[in-house]
């Protein structure tokens, strides 16, 4: 069995849908494809696709091969492109994890300029709140917002983001600013459970540790809900900068307390080893770091 074949037979049923479908656009016979998946299958020892009389669908098994299936067709399309003398414009797919909220806000507006910037890449995104194994889940690049470990990852520090707390003008007003964390007795606070995970504030003046625990009303699992509570004039919360940049520029909401603020986390762009990247995966890690070292959503050194 010819095996590149065979996965671009499967990636193509995978993705007409059905195997006549995928015959015609290959100009095989549905029995060619059926056979050719079916002795696939058998390799693997694992069902790629559940087949009825009306539908053909991705088995888990499938589903996560088919990724693999892409990202190993594309390295071997650009390798046999270098061989020949024909590298020019980076092509294949490249696929991109980050935390949602970011992901959202910042990295898809910089994922529409690569996909204009470079014509024959296509990009699929994955963002998410958890950590996503780059290697065993077969992503190509992460935007990372922590102190990274080591690993046998490379990494560029494109900036970094702050723990602050804010509120609305409106709330502040009526209430007043604190202006120590001891002061935040006094006010009502809104917890975003991803940002305590001690259940508590923590705080830095002059070397010294400082900490407050929020007796609050209302609690949060999502950087949106404590987002919308305190525009609403519900108190005051913890979010990372990037999440209120554009209601702050807007005068929407007012950071506070910054002279107690802990240090900045680093944000890096994360990846294969230079030596190992192929030719579009380092095209969109370029524009990554390239875009986000200069995006007002990040602070820069």
């Amino acid at each position: 069995m010819d095996r590149l074949r065979a996965m671009s037979v499967f990636l193509a049923v995978a993705d007409e849908g059905g195997f006549a479908a995928a015959g015609r656009r290959l100009g095989l016979s549905a029995p060619s494809v059926t056979r050719m998946v079916s002795e696939l299958e058998e390799a693997l020892g694992a069902r790629l696709f559940h087949r009825t009389t009306r539908t053909v669908r991705l088995t888990p098994a499938g589903i996560r091969y088919l990724e693999d299936c892409r990202r190993i067709l594309a390295d071997v399309e650009e390798a046999d492109r270098q061989a020949g003398g024909l590298h020019q414009a980076p092509k294949g797919r490249v696929s991109v994890t980050g935390s949602a909220l970011f992901g959202r806000l910042v990295v898809t507006p910089l994922i529409f300029e690569a996909m204009d910037r470079f014509p024959e890449i296509s990009i699929s995104t994955f963002f998410v709140d958890r950590i996503v194994h780059m290697v065993d889940e077969g992503f190509d690049v992460a935007v990372r917002i922590a102190h990274l470990p080591d690993s046998s990852l490379a990494a560029a520090k494109v900036g970094t983001v702050r723990r602050v707390l804010c509120a609305s003008p409106d709330y502040l007003a009526q209430r007043g600013e604190p202006d120590t964390p001891a002061a935040l007795a006094d006010h009502s606070c809104v917890e975003f459970s991803a940002m305590m995970a001690s259940g508590l504030w923590d705080f830095e003046k002059d070397g010294r540790s400082l900490a407050h625990r929020p007796d609050a009303r209302l609690r949060v699992n999502t950087a949106d809900a404590a987002i919308a509570a305190v525009l609403d004039g519900r108190g005051i919360t913890r979010v990372l900068s990037y999440m209120i940049a554009d209601h702050v520029r807007a005068g929407a909401l007012k950071v506070i307390l910054d002279d107690f603020e802990v240090p900045p986390v680093p944000v890096h762009v994360v990846h294969k080893e230079a030596g190992q990247a192929s030719g579009r995966v380092r095209a969109v890690v370029d524009h990554l770091v390239e875009r986000l070292r200069a995006s007002p959503a990040l602070d820069h050194d």
